[in-house]
């Protein structure tokens, strides 16, 4: 059964869709993109850009120098734009399933090389399964970043793909991914509708089991950076799918060893200014914003994923663990929807 959804899910990206206008719902419509990005992406070649089926912006910042790891690459766009961003020391490695999508991603490379200006591609597109990456070559701890957009959810066994991701992190490492989520769990008659699948609305993780299965991979604690409602608007299938409420959530979280609730220890984290499109402040998620120079009180765990990552070297961390104060009062729980709000709710961070 699993690869008859990867063959149909293939089918659907490879010879279905040509170009982003032949999707039948919105899901992988994109969210605001920076300026600095929309910058970048004005200079990529124009195929890139059609077979774009993305559902959110999954680049984070402070990526200069990283090797970086795209799951679902599909025809390179992020890849391309994450190769202008990490520059010329850094490295990008894109991994598809779809060969026609590869097919895109990889005659393209000497043109965006020679936009860019370096001497030799800083790119390169594998052919592989997200389950299995060890299968693409990827090996452990060997990537700073793993960002996907709007295809986790293609999945068909989730488990093992987020298990394949924190395997070839290194520690401190992050995961930054758009993709779409549910209300609840979706019934099995839906998930084998090809259409719904391929649209990225019946393989989406209910965000319990989302936070359940991150648990199980011992990541006790990750954060929201955004959230959209999906309104699909596309009257059959909205029929289909009937109360249940799709969202695109934008997420990071760290391979680190965080405790599984926000723990008070008096650290304070000042932003130095220091990261080059943010000199003003930096946000590290929907409840945290920390304005230059200006001391914040923080959980164990935000200290920690300020101090013991690749943000370490813009912040300032006062005080140790040496000292506990209890429960820290933190902001909205993690990509936590219901089906009585359509916003996140909670009181953890």
């Amino acid at each position: 059964m699993e690869q008859q959804i990867q063959q149909q899910v293939q089918d659907y990206y490879g010879r279905e869709l040509t170009t982003s206008q032949d999707l039948k719902t919105n899901a992988c419509c994109t969210d605001d993109i920076p300026t600095a990005h929309k910058r970048i992406l004005a200079t990529l070649e124009s195929e890139v850009l059609e077979k774009y089926y993305g559902c959110g912006v999954c680049v984070p910042s402070a990526v200069e120098g990283l090797t970086v790891l795209d799951l679902g690459s599909g025809s390179g766009r992020d890849v391309y734009l994450l190769s202008k961003l990490v520059g010329e020391q850094g490295h990008v490695i894109g991994v598809d399933m779809t060969e026609e999508q590869l097919a895109v991603a990889n005659r393209n490379i000497a043109a965006h090389t020679t936009k860019f200006g370096y001497a030799k591609p800083n790119v390169e597109f594998r052919h592989g399964y997200i389950e299995d990456l060890a299968a693409a070559g990827i090996e452990d701890n060997s990537v700073d970043l793993v960002v996907s957009n709007c295809v986790l959810n293609l999945s068909t066994d989730k488990a093992a793909t987020y298990r394949e991701i924190f395997r070839v992190l290194k520690p401190g490492g992050e995961l930054f991914i758009a993709d779409v989520f549910a209300d609840r769990r979706i019934p099995e008659s839906l998930r084998q509708d090809p259409v719904l699948y391929g649209e990225c609305l019946s393989g989406a993780l209910y965000t319990e089991d989302f936070r359940r299965l991150l648990r199980e991979l011992g990541v006790n604690d990750y954060r929201l950076m955004s959230q959209r409602r999906l309104t699909i608007d596309n009257e059959e299938i909205e029929q289909k799918v009937g109360n249940i409420k799709f969202y695109s959530l934008t997420v990071r979280a760290f391979k680190l060893a965080l405790e599984d609730q926000c723990e008070d220890y008096g650290q304070v984290a000042t932003y130095l200014g220091t990261l080059p499109d943010e000199p003003n402040g930096f946000t590290l998620d929907d409840h945290h914003h920390f304005e230059t120079g200006r001391p914040m009180l923080v959980c164990g765990n935000t200290a920690d994923m300020l101090a013991l990552t690749r943000f370490g070297v813009h912040f300032r961390l006062d005080g140790a663990k040496d000292r506990h104060f209890g429960l820290f009062p933190c902001g909205p729980v993690a990509a936590s929807t219901s089906s009585n709000a359509d916003d996140t709710t909670g009181s953890c961070c």
